[in-house]
């Protein structure tokens, strides 16, 4: 068999094409950032739930009880090592604003969690704790740290995947929470 016939033959373009069109694939799946995955929970309402709140396991929290204001809820656990890049960030925003910051503490034992907030600074308004991760599976989390603007009518409005950096504070989120107060 020549090799002009072996071209010819239609055998030999399929798995040509085929190797092709998935390098083309890979090429293009190499571009995408994994972190700007949406989140189908946006311009719906948020999960609700009632869990206790970390130092004051006897209260409970509900996501029904911040209704009528704009809030931010933040997951993040003691363990996590990125939610100590945000955390000064945190911190820095909460000492200079008044948004209500509900911290969500993801399958992290309440000591640990409430000895993290010692020692690095307690920028919530609360912090509840999600035992057993379920909450946050409700929330879409994919791992820690997340945050979510939830608006005055219980609407999840935008979720951040990842620390937040100043400028995502600065150029997202703060941004969005005055344009829902403004709504109010």
């Amino acid at each position: 068999m020549t090799q002009e016939s072996f071209i010819q033959k239609p055998l030999f373009w399929i798995p040509l094409t085929l190797f092709i069109g998935l390098c083309i694939l890979l090429a293009v799946g190499l571009t995408l950032n994994p972190r700007e995955v949406p989140s189908p929970l946006i311009g719906k309402p948020a999960p609700k739930f009632a869990l206790p709140i970390l130092g004051n396991s006897e209260q409970v929290f509900s996501t029904t009880d911040n209704l009528g204001k704009p809030w931010v809820l933040n997951v993040w656990a003691s363990w996590c090592i990125a939610c100590r890049h945000e955390h000064p960030i945190l911190n820095e925003y909460a000492r200079n604003n008044e948004t209500f910051i509900v911290g969500l503490n993801y399958k992290d034992p309440p000591a640990n969690g409430q000895a993290w907030l010692d020692q690095f600074g307690d920028p919530y308004t609360l912090s509840v704790i999600d035992f057993d991760g379920r909450t946050g599976i409700d929330w879409g989390v994919y791992g820690v740290p997340e945050t979510f603007v939830v608006d005055a009518s219980g609407i999840i409005r935008y979720k951040h995947i990842g620390p937040i950096t100043v400028s995502s504070l600065q150029n997202e989120i703060v941004p969005l929470l005055r344009e829902l107060s403004l709504e109010m």
